[in-house]
């Protein structure tokens, strides 16, 4: 009896686990006491976006299986590097990564900052992600961020998903598609948030025009005096 009690701690524990990377603990516990999530408004929070430069026609250069397996090399390598920051992954939907820090857990005003190094992180270790069908070739990431208020709540009640919403959201999105390879382009709210801290190389990139938003200013990411990108 004592043997099996203990199997079913750990097969308990192992579906715990499988939950909590799949959505928020607070969230998970409050499904599994079949209570209604109710969404949740955040004044501020940072929002990262990322996708593979011309990942159309490097995926229509191999298999399917192989499209599989490239991106999953490249999730598991920013999976593992994003649990040393504040940060929630989000979702994945194709090549596109989404992240963002200062919710479920608010983290005050730390949510820019701890984007902000992962962001650099990511950028240098995507670098070092291997193709498995292209060894000579080298991934390539286009990233955008943006900081301001959102609403995040549970969707669905079959595989259900935690989603962010509002137009914080969407300007994250057009700060990644407006950005260029192997760049983090950050909005004016994020480089506000960020000069708080004195510790980052950014470059102004001047007025450009993002669908939907009209003229922007928007900056470049370089880099962190203080801050060591991890190998």
């Amino acid at each position: 009896l004592k043997e099996k009690t203990e199997d079913l701690k750990r097969e308990r524990q192992l579906a715990e686990d499988l939950l909590h990377q799949m959505l928020p603990k607070s969230v998970a516990k409050q499904l599994r006491k079949r209570q209604k999530v109710e969404a949740e408004n955040y004044d501020q929070v940072t929002i990262f976006f990322s996708d593979i430069v011309g990942f159309t026609s490097i995926a229509a250069s191999c298999t399917p299986l192989q499209v599989v397996e490239m991106l999953n090399n490249l999730y598991v390598c920013f999976d593992s590097r994003i649990e040393s920051y504040d940060v929630y992954k989000v979702e994945t939907i194709g090549d596109a990564y989404m992240v963002v820090s200062g919710l479920p857990e608010r983290n005050g005003s730390r949510h820019a900052d701890e984007i902000a190094k992962m962001s650099l992180d990511l950028v240098a270790a995507v670098r070092q992600v291997v193709i498995p069908h292209m060894p000579m070739g080298r991934l390539q990431l286009r990233a955008g961020i943006h900081t301001g208020p959102c609403v995040a709540g549970v969707v669905g009640y079959k595989m259900p998903r935690y989603c962010l919403f509002g137009d914080t959201v969407n300007t994250a999105s057009r700060m990644e598609s407006t950005s260029l390879p192997q760049k983090i382009h950050i909005s004016s709210a994020t480089y506000d948030a960020l000069l708080a801290d004195d510790a980052y190389e950014i470059e102004a990139r001047g007025e450009i025009e993002v669908k939907g938003k009209g003229k922007m200013k928007t900056y470049w990411l370089l880099g962190n005096k203080n801050y060591s990108v991890q190998n």
